[in-house]
């Protein structure tokens, strides 16, 4: 099995190609060009392997959450590769990505949402298969949600930027944490493929980004009272 998988959900653009359990991975921290070296990236990383697109089984996207016009690029690229190639598509969690690329069993998933508030997620590995402990959810990093036991694994830009409220959540629960992990597009080929080994992709229609937020800015007037 062939699975393409693409991630734009936050500064950094990676793209991804997994073959029978073997990831190539492109990554390249784009800023604000995503949209122009996305698709540069995919046609690199297809020539490497010697594929076109319709050699493939499918395609596998990061959802999010993440920046609202990266997950939005992911998907509609996604979308469109799928389409043009009659191919179905996968969309995973962004959290869930960090989690599966820590290598730990138990992993508290944080990205920085900014205005103050992080995505957040808990993850365990059970028989070889992530269980959310606690859903993916959009919060005050000082309202992070309880988790049970010990154990837990921090990762993601939300520990870099309230690691001590964070630490303080999770107090005597941590047992380390990695501020500066990314969603990257190798564990969305993984988690994707394993999801369409499932029968669990969908049609290119059904695409959808996962928001966790409906507002993407403060008013002045918020920004001065924070």
């Amino acid at each position: 099995m062939r699975i393409l998988a693409l991630e734009t959900s936050t500064e950094y653009c990676s793209v991804a190609l997994w073959q029978d359990g073997a990831i190539a991975q492109r990554s390249e921290l784009a800023g604000q060009k995503h949209s122009e070296l996305l698709i540069a990236m995919l046609d690199v990383l297809l020539k490497d392997a010697g594929l076109g697109i319709k050699d493939l089984d499918g395609i596998a996207f990061g959802m999010g959450p993440g920046s609202f016009t990266g997950v939005r690029i992911a998907c509609g690229a996604a979308q469109g590769l799928a389409f043009g190639a009659s191919l179905p598509v996968a969309g995973v969690c962004t959290l869930q990505a960090l989690a599966e690329a820590t290598g730990e069993p138990r992993v508290i998933a944080a990205l920085d949402a900014r205005m103050g508030e992080i995505y957040h997620a808990a993850y365990e590995k059970r028989d070889g298969v992530w269980v959310a402990v606690s859903e993916p959810r959009l919060c005050k990093p000082e309202e992070a949600p309880p988790v049970p036991g010990v154990g837990w694994f921090g990762a993601g830009s939300g520990f870099a930027m309230h690691g001590a409220v964070l630490s303080g959540c999770y107090a005597g629960q941590l047992q380390g944490a990695d501020g500066a992990a990314v969603p990257q597009a190798a564990a969305i080929a993984a988690l994707g493929a394993a999801r369409f080994a499932q029968g669990r992709g969908v049609d290119a229609a059904e695409a959808l980004p996962l928001y966790l937020r409906d507002k993407v800015a403060l008013k002045t007037s918020e920004r001065e009272r924070r």
